[in-house]
C-alpha cells in the first residue's frame, strides 16, 4: 500500500470549538501540516468568509412540461485572506516534520448579523484552508463558526408595552352565535430565550358557545431573492387556558409563557429575515379563532437590574410595568384619604407654585412636553380647607346692591 507523503494537515482554532464570536472579535488560530517526506507546494492560502445565503426551487406547469424558477441571493458582510505560502508562480519545497502556519481574522465593527440556519437559507461564517501542489488535487480544510450580533433589549423601544383588542361575530352557516371580544397586553416588546412573558388577557364572550382562549410564540422566517418572499412560519411555545363559558369574561392576570432556547431576531439582513410575534387567540367551536398578535423582539442581551441602569430608562420600564399591573385588576380599590397623602403644609407650597407662564411660547412649549408628568404632579392635591370666614370679604366703599330691583 501505497502511503502518501501528508501525514496530517488541521486547522486549529485559537478558541475551543463551539465559542462564539462577536463584532470587532479576532478569529485567530493555527495551520498544522505534518509532512512524512519533503513535499513540493504551491501555494497556502487561509481565507475566513461570511455570508448570508438564499435558495430556493419554485414549479409550474406549462402544457405537458414543468418549468422550475430558481431563486438565489446572497449578502457578504466580510472576506478577508492570508497567504503563509504566496502563489508567485514559483514552488516551496517543505522538509519533513511539522509546519505550524498562525493566522488571524479581525471580524467588522458593524455590518453583521447573527448565525442562523433555515429551510430555505443560513447565515454562515467560516475559516477555509486550500493547499495547492504541482500535479496534484487541491487538499481543503473547511470549519464554521458562530456569530451572535449583540440586541440590548434595554432600550425604550423594546421596553415599552404591547397591547392591542379585537373582536369578532361568531357565525355558523346562517347562525349568528354572538360577539366575542379579546384584550391582551404584554409588559415589553424585548425578550431574551429562558424568560418569561407574563400575559395579561380578558375575554368577553357573548356567544352561545364556550369558547378557549390560548397563546402562542410564533418565529416567522422571511427569505427575500428577486424580489420574491419565501416565508416559514413555526410555533416555539403554546399556552392554554380554561374555557369560557358562554355569556361569561374570562381574565388571565399574568399567565405565564417561558421563551424556549431560539434564535435571536434577525432584523438587518437584506435577504433573511427572522421575527417573532405572540399569538393570543380564542378557539369557537364551529367557525375561525378570534387572533390577536403582538410582535416580539428576542434579543441578546437580558433586562439589566433596576439597581444598574440608568435613572430614566428604569423609571420608564417601572412605570410601564405599574400601568400594566393596574390596567386589569381584579377588584377596585379606593383612593386613599388626602390628609393620608398630603399635608396642609405641602398644600400650601403647592398652591404657591401653581403659577402659569405669562409667554405664549412658554405656554405653548409646556402643552408639547408629557401630559403624565403633570397629573402625577397634582393627582393627589388636596381640596381646599372649609372655613366659615369669607376669604374675599366684599369691600365698605361698595355700593350694595337692591335685591327687589
Amino acid at each position: 500500500m501505497k502511503v502518501g507523503r501528508i501525514r496530517g494537515f488541521l486547522l486549529l482554532p485559537e478558541r475551543r470549538e463551539g465559542s462564539v464570536y462577536t463584532r470587532g472579535q479576532s478569529v485567530s488560530g493555527r495551520v498544522v501540516l505534518d509532512l512524512r517526506a519533503a513535499v513540493r507546494v504551491r501555494s497556502l492560502l487561509i481565507s475566513a468568509q461570511g455570508m448570508a445565503a438564499v435558495h430556493w426551487l419554485e414549479s409550474r406547469s406549462i402544457g405537458m412540461n414543468t418549468v422550475y424558477s430558481d431563486y438565489t441571493s446572497y449578502q457578504s458582510y466580510f472576506k478577508q485572506r492570508q497567504q503563509p505560502i504566496p502563489d508567485n508562480g514559483d514552488v516551496t519545497v517543505l522538509q519533513a516534520g511539522r509546519h505550524e502556519f498562525p493566522f488571524s481574522f479581525q471580524l467588522p465593527e458593524e455590518n453583521l448579523v447573527t448565525s442562523f440556519e433555515g429551510k430555505h437559507g443560513s447565515v454562515r461564517y467560516w475559516v477555509k484552508v486550500k493547499l495547492h501542489r504541482p500535479w496534484a488535487t487541491v487538499k481543503k480544510i473547511k470549519r464554521e463558526f458562530t456569530v451572535i450580533e449583540p440586541i440590548d433589549i434595554n432600550t425604550p423601544l423594546l421596553l415599552a408595552p404591547q397591547a392591542g383588542t379585537k373582536e369578532k361575530l361568531a357565525r355558523v352557516w346562517y347562525c349568528n352565535l354572538g360577539h366575542v371580544s379579546l384584550t391582551a397586553k404584554i409588559d415589553r416588546k424585548g425578550y431574551t430565550p429562558g424568560e418569561v412573558i407574563p400575559i395579561f388577557a380578558e375575554v368577553d364572550n357573548c356567544c352561545s358557545r364556550t369558547v378557549t382562549p390560548k397563546a402562542a410564540i410564533v418565529q416567522i422566517q422571511t427569505f427575500i431573492a428577486r424580489g420574491t418572499k419565501k416565508q416559514k412560519k413555526s410555533v416555539v411555545a403554546t399556552l392554554q387556558g380554561e374555557g369560557v363559558a358562554p355569556r361569561k369574561r374570562g381574565s388571565w392576570h399574568g399567565r405565564p409563557l417561558k421563551i424556549p432556547p431560539v434564535s435571536p431576531s434577525l432584523l438587518q439582513c437584506r435577504v433573511i429575515r427572522v421575527e417573532y410575534v405572540l399569538r393570543v387567540y380564542v378557539e369557537i367551536p364551529g367557525t375561525s379563532k378570534l387572533a390577536l398578535e403582538l410582535p416580539l423582539v428576542i434579543g441578546t442581551i437580558p433586562l439589566h437590574p433596576f439597581g444598574s441602569r440608568s435613572s430614566s430608562v428604569g423609571s420608564q420600564y417601572s412605570m410601564d410595568i405599574d400601568w400594566l399591573r393596574l390596567s386589569l385588576p381584579e377588584r377596585p380599590e379606593p383612593p386613599p384619604d388626602y390628609s393620608a397623602v398630603v399635608s396642609e403644609e405641602d398644600a400650601d407650597r403647592t398652591d404657591q407654585g401653581l403659577t402659569l407662564p405669562e409667554e405664549e411660547e412658554e405656554l405653548g412649549r409646556m402643552l408639547e412636553r408629557p401630559f403624565f408628568a403633570y397629573i402625577q404632579e397634582f393627582r393627589y392635591r388636596p381640596p381646599p380647607i372649609y372655613s366659615e370666614i369669607d376669604p374675599h370679604p366684599p369691600r365698605s366703599d361698595m355700593r350694595r346692591r337692591c335685591m327687589t330691583c
